[in-house]
């Protein structure tokens, strides 16, 4: 995989097993690591970052606890060792870390863990110029009161009495309650990577939230929150380096059906649905059936921005073109998001003014045309 990576410009981070955790303390171990599994890749592979284990605070072994940052100095001081300067260590937290958070501005850490393993976490990645790492999932606080308020739709919000904050999403209350547990502990300067989050697109009858929609409306709205650079009501202006679980299904994960179901992608490499990181923006609920090359549809392109995607949509639906099944209960609302119902509305304007491809489809330069139908479902495009 690390070879597959080469040349390619795309940064990788690197994962130390937890169970390597308590040998790797001592240096001959970690330069034996660092020999083994970065210096033949780098830099070729643009290796960033390595992460010392996956939620180990969380795993309840307390010889992965406590040799947790005795690890992470041993692999930084390996890697300096060999030369390399520009690789940070981090290690992924859950948010199980914290004993309190609500409201968001009287976030702690857990008593025994925050002055024992946290703070001097804190310290060293303060020391070493890395991040905190931690994996905010609002999909398991899931309840139907709350919903539109865990999926980034409009609500009433919910208060934060010592700071007067109206928190319109649980994704911000998360993150300012994490900020607010290590201001507590001083480390307020320390920056904060969100190593995971997402929602999965089908689960067990019980897991009712699992659903294409959900996830579609919860990514979607990610992507176009963190890209913003608006920050948290806490932490504002400030643009958080994310990462969404998961690229692909998981067939072979065992738990619940949700487990296996966290992908963007199908194992047989068809999205799931669009979270708007696709070149062409088709996204499906099911897979589009082939169609002619000679048939054409007009797509928003790669990269349009939200502004720009709202104007289109606008300006269509203002030109007697029927928007009615982007509008609620229509055939095409789902997944409600902004690129979705742009790209419908300007696939129906091409194909009712004629389809002159210069003219028709072209949106000041934001669009483009492509052979590919986004049709899914009981949504048909033109």
């Amino acid at each position: 995989i690390l070879r597959a990576f080469a040349n390619t410009n795309i940064s990788v981070t690197v994962s130390v097993g937890n169970g390597d955790i308590p040998a790797l303390v001592q240096l001959p171990a970690a330069k034996n690591w660092v020999a083994a599994n970065i210096v033949p890749f780098y830099p070729s592979t643009k290796i960033i970052r390595v992460v010392v284990g996956n939620e180990i605070m969380q795993s309840a072994n307390k010889d992965w606890i406590y040799n947790l940052v005795p690890a992470m100095k041993s692999i930084n001081n390996a890697l300096i060792e060999a030369g390399i300067k520009d690789i940070k260590i981090s290690t992924p937290n859950t948010l199980g870390f914290l004993g309190v958070s609500e409201p968001p501005s009287a976030g702690k850490f857990r008593e025994g863990y925050d002055k024992d393993i946290i703070a001097p976490m804190l310290e060293f990645l303060r020391e070493t110029k890395s991040a905190f790492m931690i994996n905010p999932y609002p999909y398991f606080n899931y309840a139907d009161s709350i919903s539109d308020y865990i999926l980034f739709k409009p609500n009433k919000g919910v208060y934060d009495p010592n700071t007067r904050i109206t928190y319109s999403n649980m994704f911000d209350a998360q993150m300012d309650a994490v900020y607010s547990a290590m201001r507590a502990l001083g480390y307020s300067d320390v920056p904060i990577v969100v190593a995971e989050t997402g929602w999965p697109s089908a689960g067990d009858p019980r897991e009712s939230s699992a659903t294409v929609d959900n996830a579609a409306s919860f990514n979607w709205n990610l992507i176009q929150k963190v890209n913003s650079g608006k920050g948290t009501p806490l932490m504002p202006n400030k643009q958080f380096e994310t990462y969404i679980f998961a690229l692909f299904n998981e067939n072979k994960k065992p738990g619940a059906t949700s487990e296996r179901n966290f992908g963007l992608f199908k194992q047989d490499f068809t999205p799931v649905y669009d979270a708007g990181v696709m070149l062409n923006g088709a996204g499906a609920k099911t897979q589009p059936q082939p169609q002619p090359t000679d048939k054409k549809f007009c797509v928003p392109r790669p990269n349009t921005n939200p502004q720009s995607l709202q104007g289109n949509l606008d300006w269509v639906c203002s030109q007697g073109i029927d928007c009615a099944p982007i509008q609620p209960g229509g055939s095409c609302f789902e997944p409600n998001t902004l690129w979705s119902h742009a790209q419908y509305a300007m696939n129906a304007y091409y194909a009712l003014k004629g389809r002159r491809d210069d003219n028709d489809c072209d949106f000041k330069q934001t669009a483009l045309l492509t052979t590919n139908n986004p049709s899914y479902g009981s949504c048909v495009y033109a």
